[in-house]
Protein backbone atom coordinates (compact mmCIF):
# COMPACT_ATOMS: atom_id res chain seq x y z
CA UNK A 1 0.00 0.00 0.00
CA UNK A 2 1.20 3.54 -0.72
CA UNK A 3 1.41 5.84 2.03
CA UNK A 4 -1.11 8.79 1.83
CA UNK A 5 1.71 10.79 4.06
CA UNK A 6 5.37 10.33 2.75
CA UNK A 7 7.96 12.43 4.70
CA UNK A 8 11.19 11.74 4.32
CA UNK A 9 14.53 13.38 5.82
CA UNK A 10 13.20 16.15 7.66
CA UNK A 11 14.73 18.95 9.29
CA UNK A 12 13.51 21.88 11.04
CA UNK A 13 15.99 24.54 12.23
CA UNK A 14 14.70 27.67 13.48
CA UNK A 15 17.04 31.37 13.24
CA UNK A 16 18.01 31.34 16.15
CA UNK A 17 19.57 27.94 15.61
CA UNK A 18 17.17 25.36 17.76
CA UNK A 19 16.83 22.02 15.76
CA UNK A 20 13.07 21.29 16.42
CA UNK A 21 13.03 18.44 13.72
CA UNK A 22 16.08 16.79 12.54
CA UNK A 23 16.22 14.24 9.63
CA UNK A 24 12.91 12.64 10.39
CA UNK A 25 11.27 9.86 8.09
CA UNK A 26 7.89 8.71 8.85
CA UNK A 27 5.17 6.55 6.41
CA UNK A 28 1.22 7.38 7.49
CA UNK A 29 -1.04 4.87 5.20
CA UNK A 30 -4.53 5.53 3.96
CA UNK A 31 -7.19 4.95 6.65
CA UNK A 32 -5.25 4.18 9.56
CA UNK A 33 -5.05 5.86 12.87
CA UNK A 34 -1.79 6.97 14.25
CA UNK A 35 -0.89 8.35 17.69
CA UNK A 36 2.40 10.94 18.23
CA UNK A 37 3.58 10.84 21.19
CA UNK A 38 6.23 13.05 23.42
CA UNK A 39 6.95 15.06 26.23
CA UNK A 40 6.62 19.14 25.47
CA UNK A 41 9.03 20.31 22.82
CA UNK A 42 9.29 17.23 21.17
CA UNK A 43 8.78 18.29 17.77
CA UNK A 44 5.09 17.63 17.45
CA UNK A 45 3.29 20.26 16.67
CA UNK A 46 6.27 21.40 14.22
CA UNK A 47 5.83 18.31 12.19
CA UNK A 48 1.95 18.73 11.96
CA UNK A 49 2.53 22.74 11.01
CA UNK A 50 4.97 21.61 8.45
CA UNK A 51 2.42 18.86 6.52
CA UNK A 52 -0.20 21.31 7.18
CA UNK A 53 1.63 24.27 5.41
CA UNK A 54 2.07 26.53 8.32
CA UNK A 55 5.59 26.18 8.85
CA UNK A 56 8.16 25.95 6.24
CA UNK A 57 10.66 23.12 6.57
CA UNK A 58 14.78 23.76 6.24
CA UNK A 59 15.38 20.89 4.20
CA UNK A 60 13.96 16.97 3.44
CA UNK A 61 10.81 16.29 1.30
CA UNK A 62 6.77 16.08 2.74
CA UNK A 63 4.58 14.74 0.27
CA UNK A 64 0.64 14.07 0.97
CA UNK A 65 -0.97 11.93 -1.25
CA UNK A 66 1.70 12.30 -3.75
CA UNK A 67 1.05 15.99 -3.57
CA UNK A 68 4.43 18.05 -2.40
CA UNK A 69 3.25 20.57 0.93
CA UNK A 70 5.72 23.39 -0.62
CA UNK A 71 5.51 23.14 -4.51
CA UNK A 72 1.50 21.77 -4.83
CA UNK A 73 0.37 23.65 -1.90
CA UNK A 74 -3.33 24.12 -2.67
CA UNK A 75 -4.11 20.35 -3.63
CA UNK A 76 -2.30 19.03 -0.86
CA UNK A 77 -4.20 21.43 1.86
CA UNK A 78 -7.18 20.43 0.07
CA UNK A 79 -7.06 17.15 1.17
CA UNK A 80 -6.17 17.87 4.57
CA UNK A 81 -8.51 18.87 8.08
CA UNK A 82 -6.63 20.42 10.93
CA UNK A 83 -8.05 20.86 14.32
CA UNK A 84 -5.32 22.65 16.47
CA UNK A 85 -4.79 22.80 20.42
CA UNK A 86 -5.90 26.31 20.45
CA UNK A 87 -10.04 27.02 20.99
CA UNK A 88 -9.64 29.91 18.39
CA UNK A 89 -13.21 30.80 17.52
CA UNK A 90 -15.45 33.70 16.40
CA UNK A 91 -17.18 33.77 19.95
CA UNK A 92 -20.67 35.70 18.05
CA UNK A 93 -20.64 33.33 15.09
CA UNK A 94 -23.37 30.07 14.83
CA UNK A 95 -21.67 26.75 14.92
CA UNK A 96 -23.51 26.39 11.40
CA UNK A 97 -22.11 29.55 10.39
CA UNK A 98 -18.82 28.73 11.34
CA UNK A 99 -18.25 25.43 10.02
CA UNK A 100 -20.41 26.25 6.64
CA UNK A 101 -18.19 29.20 6.23
CA UNK A 102 -14.81 26.74 6.96
CA UNK A 103 -16.48 24.69 3.83
CA UNK A 104 -16.44 28.15 1.50
CA UNK A 105 -13.18 28.86 2.62
CA UNK A 106 -11.66 25.79 1.08
CA UNK A 107 -13.60 26.62 -2.21
CA UNK A 108 -16.56 24.14 -1.86
CA UNK A 109 -19.69 24.11 -3.04
CA UNK A 110 -22.31 25.08 -0.64
CA UNK A 111 -23.80 21.37 0.38
CA UNK A 112 -26.14 22.15 3.65
CA UNK A 113 -26.93 18.07 3.91
CA UNK A 114 -23.39 17.17 3.96
CA UNK A 115 -22.65 20.10 6.79
CA UNK A 116 -25.45 19.26 8.17
CA UNK A 117 -24.25 15.10 8.20
CA UNK A 118 -21.08 16.42 9.94
CA UNK A 119 -22.58 17.99 13.03
CA UNK A 120 -25.27 15.06 13.77
CA UNK A 121 -22.26 13.05 13.95
CA UNK A 122 -20.49 14.86 16.35
CA UNK A 123 -24.24 15.35 18.53
CA UNK A 124 -23.83 18.89 17.84
CA UNK A 125 -27.10 19.17 15.19
CA UNK A 126 -29.08 20.75 17.91
CA UNK A 127 -26.80 23.30 19.32
CA UNK A 128 -26.42 24.71 14.84
CA UNK A 129 -28.08 27.92 15.73
CA UNK A 130 -26.19 28.58 18.97
CA UNK A 131 -23.40 31.23 19.19
CA UNK A 132 -19.78 30.08 19.78
CA UNK A 133 -19.53 31.90 22.92
CA UNK A 134 -22.61 29.72 24.33
CA UNK A 135 -20.68 26.65 24.15
CA UNK A 136 -18.82 24.66 26.41
CA UNK A 137 -15.21 23.93 26.13
CA UNK A 138 -15.95 20.25 25.13
CA UNK A 139 -18.61 21.82 22.74
CA UNK A 140 -16.21 23.94 21.26
CA UNK A 141 -13.54 21.48 20.46
CA UNK A 142 -16.77 19.80 18.30
CA UNK A 143 -16.80 22.98 16.41
CA UNK A 144 -13.39 23.00 15.92
CA UNK A 145 -13.50 18.74 14.38
CA UNK A 146 -16.50 20.23 12.37
CA UNK A 147 -14.87 23.23 10.87
CA UNK A 148 -12.19 20.52 10.02
CA UNK A 149 -14.26 18.03 8.57
CA UNK A 150 -16.44 20.60 6.53
CA UNK A 151 -14.36 20.50 3.05
CA UNK A 152 -14.23 16.60 2.97
CA UNK A 153 -10.54 16.19 4.09
CA UNK A 154 -8.82 12.68 3.24
CA UNK A 155 -6.11 13.45 6.14
CA UNK A 156 -7.89 14.53 9.71
CA UNK A 157 -4.82 16.50 12.00
CA UNK A 158 -6.03 16.33 15.92
CA UNK A 159 -3.60 18.25 17.98
CA UNK A 160 -5.15 17.29 21.14
CA UNK A 161 -8.02 16.96 20.63
CA UNK A 162 -9.53 16.17 23.90
CA UNK A 163 -7.81 18.43 26.26
CA UNK A 164 -9.63 19.92 28.58
CA UNK A 165 -12.61 17.91 28.40
CA UNK A 166 -14.69 15.68 30.79
CA UNK A 167 -14.12 12.09 30.74
CA UNK A 168 -17.63 11.02 29.12
CA UNK A 169 -16.88 13.74 26.51
CA UNK A 170 -13.50 12.44 25.55
CA UNK A 171 -14.81 8.88 25.12
CA UNK A 172 -17.69 10.28 23.07
CA UNK A 173 -15.07 11.89 21.21
CA UNK A 174 -12.71 8.16 20.73
CA UNK A 175 -16.06 6.99 19.35
CA UNK A 176 -16.30 9.87 16.54
CA UNK A 177 -12.49 9.51 15.76
CA UNK A 178 -13.39 5.34 15.49
CA UNK A 179 -16.07 6.26 12.91
CA UNK A 180 -14.47 8.63 10.57
CA UNK A 181 -11.54 5.71 10.46
CA UNK A 182 -14.19 3.40 9.29
CA UNK A 183 -15.37 6.00 6.98
CA UNK A 184 -11.73 5.96 5.00
CA UNK A 185 -10.18 9.34 7.10
CA UNK A 186 -6.57 8.53 7.91
CA UNK A 187 -6.44 10.23 11.58
CA UNK A 188 -3.20 11.66 13.04
CA UNK A 189 -3.41 12.49 16.49
CA UNK A 190 -1.25 14.10 19.50
CA UNK A 191 -2.24 13.56 22.78
CA UNK A 192 -0.87 13.75 26.53
CA UNK A 193 -3.54 11.19 27.14
CA UNK A 194 -1.46 7.88 26.55
CA UNK A 195 -4.66 5.93 26.97
CA UNK A 196 -6.39 7.85 24.75
CA UNK A 197 -3.43 6.92 22.09
CA UNK A 198 -3.63 3.12 23.67
CA UNK A 199 -7.50 3.02 23.26
CA UNK A 200 -7.71 3.96 19.54
CA UNK A 201 -4.56 4.35 17.77
CA UNK A 202 -3.22 1.62 15.19
CA UNK A 203 0.10 2.90 15.39
CA UNK A 204 2.24 4.76 17.52
CA UNK A 205 5.29 7.04 16.86
CA UNK A 206 7.34 7.62 19.24
CA UNK A 207 9.13 11.23 19.22
CA UNK A 208 11.71 13.30 21.65
CA UNK A 209 13.65 15.93 20.91
CA UNK A 210 13.04 15.95 16.71
CA UNK A 211 14.07 12.35 16.65
CA UNK A 212 11.44 9.68 15.89
CA UNK A 213 12.32 6.94 18.01
CA UNK A 214 9.94 4.15 17.19
CA UNK A 215 7.10 3.77 14.86
CA UNK A 216 5.19 0.79 15.41
CA UNK A 217 2.33 -0.84 15.47
CA UNK A 218 0.06 -0.54 18.55
CA UNK A 219 -0.73 -4.39 19.38
CA UNK A 220 3.34 -5.54 18.22
CA UNK A 221 5.12 -2.66 20.21
CA UNK A 222 3.09 -4.14 23.42
CA UNK A 223 3.90 -7.53 23.11
CA UNK A 224 7.80 -6.80 21.91
CA UNK A 225 8.55 -4.40 24.72
CA UNK A 226 5.34 -5.11 27.58
CA UNK A 227 5.83 -7.22 30.17
CA UNK A 228 3.79 -8.98 32.96
CA UNK A 229 3.92 -9.92 36.51
CA UNK A 230 2.50 -11.48 38.56
CA UNK A 231 2.09 -10.56 42.81
CA UNK A 232 2.31 -13.63 45.06
CA UNK A 233 1.42 -12.90 48.74
CA UNK A 234 2.10 -15.69 50.82
CA UNK A 235 0.78 -17.39 54.22
CA UNK A 236 4.15 -17.12 55.70
CA UNK A 237 7.42 -15.04 55.04
CA UNK A 238 10.22 -16.36 53.63
CA UNK A 239 14.36 -15.37 53.19
CA UNK A 240 15.03 -16.83 50.71
CA UNK A 241 13.73 -18.28 47.69
CA UNK A 242 13.89 -22.59 47.45
CA UNK A 243 16.12 -23.80 45.05
CA UNK A 244 13.07 -25.17 42.45
CA UNK A 245 12.36 -21.34 41.55
CA UNK A 246 16.09 -19.85 40.86
CA UNK A 247 15.15 -20.72 37.41
CA UNK A 248 12.73 -18.22 37.14
CA UNK A 249 12.61 -14.55 37.16
CA UNK A 250 11.13 -13.63 40.86
CA UNK A 251 12.10 -11.19 43.52
CA UNK A 252 11.04 -11.41 47.45
CA UNK A 253 9.84 -8.29 48.68
CA UNK A 254 7.75 -6.70 51.30
CA UNK A 255 10.25 -8.54 54.39
CA UNK A 256 9.51 -12.35 52.55
CA UNK A 257 5.71 -11.68 52.22
CA UNK A 258 5.40 -11.01 48.87
CA UNK A 259 6.96 -12.89 45.38
CA UNK A 260 6.79 -10.84 42.34
CA UNK A 261 7.51 -12.65 39.09
CA UNK A 262 8.06 -10.52 35.82
CA UNK A 263 7.44 -12.44 32.83
CA UNK A 264 7.18 -12.27 28.59
CA UNK A 265 3.22 -13.02 28.05
CA UNK A 266 4.07 -13.83 24.51
CA UNK A 267 7.26 -16.02 24.97
CA UNK A 268 6.77 -17.63 28.21
CA UNK A 269 2.95 -18.60 28.77
CA UNK A 270 3.91 -21.95 30.24
CA UNK A 271 6.15 -19.99 33.47
CA UNK A 272 3.35 -18.96 34.82
CA UNK A 273 1.94 -22.93 35.58
CA UNK A 274 4.94 -23.78 36.65
CA UNK A 275 6.20 -21.08 38.99
CA UNK A 276 3.10 -21.94 40.50
CA UNK A 277 3.56 -25.65 40.96
CA UNK A 278 6.44 -25.15 42.29
CA UNK A 279 6.10 -22.59 44.72
CA UNK A 280 3.40 -25.51 45.78
CA UNK A 281 5.86 -28.20 45.81
CA UNK A 282 8.09 -26.93 47.89
CA UNK A 283 5.71 -26.41 50.57
CA UNK A 284 5.17 -22.49 50.76
CA UNK A 285 1.16 -21.42 50.80
CA UNK A 286 0.27 -18.93 48.72
CA UNK A 287 -2.79 -16.59 50.32
CA UNK A 288 -3.50 -14.16 46.99
CA UNK A 289 -2.07 -13.81 43.32
CA UNK A 290 -2.85 -10.57 41.90
CA UNK A 291 -1.83 -9.60 37.95
CA UNK A 292 -0.08 -6.42 36.84
CA UNK A 293 0.81 -6.16 32.37
CA UNK A 294 2.85 -2.90 31.50
CA UNK A 295 0.59 -0.09 29.34
CA UNK A 296 1.72 1.63 26.88
CA UNK A 297 2.34 4.68 29.22
CA UNK A 298 5.33 2.40 30.82
CA UNK A 299 6.49 1.37 27.34
CA UNK A 300 6.81 5.17 26.39
CA UNK A 301 8.34 6.71 29.21
CA UNK A 302 11.07 3.65 29.32
CA UNK A 303 11.93 4.41 25.82
CA UNK A 304 11.95 8.59 26.83
CA UNK A 305 14.35 7.69 29.20
CA UNK A 306 16.40 5.54 27.17
CA UNK A 307 16.80 8.38 24.51
CA UNK A 308 17.71 10.99 26.85
CA UNK A 309 20.47 8.23 28.24
CA UNK A 310 18.96 7.66 31.43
Amino acid sequence: MNPIIDIEQLTKRYVDGHLALDNVSIRIYPGEIIALLGPNGAGKTTLISIICGLTTKSQGSVLVDNFDVVRDYRAARSIIGLVPQELTLEPFETVLGTVSLSRGLFGKRMDPEYIESVLRRLSMWDKRDAQIRELSGGMKRRVLIAKALSHEPKILFLDEPTAGVDVDMRKETWKVIRDLKQQGVTIVLTTHYIEEAEEIADRIAIIDSGNILLVEGKDKLMRRLGTKKIFIELEETISELPTNLNAFDIKIESGGRNLIYAYDAELDKAGVTSVLRNILTSGISIKDIRTYQSSLEDIFVKLIQKGKGS
